[in-house]
């Protein structure tokens, strides 16, 4: 991860999903953030890590239910 997406996430507070199973295989968000919310692998806190705006997250999790 590069240092501008550190500084960026700085202040993120991850969550993982209470429907996660106890198995590792989860990903984690932050929705703390004004602009963006950041999700990673739970396996690889300090990976890669995917962000969305809020729109296309919101976006995203209509699509899924």
């Amino acid at each position: 991860m590069g240092r501008r997406t550190k500084s960026r996430l700085s202040g993120a507070q991850w969550h993982v999903s209470s429907y996660s199973g106890g198995n590792n295989e989860c990903v984690e968000i932050a929705c703390n953030l004004p602009r963006h919310v950041p999700v990673r692998d739970t396996k690889n806190p300090s990976g890669p890590v995917i962000t969305f705006t809020h729109e296309a997250w919101k976006a995203f999790l209509t699509h899924l239910a």
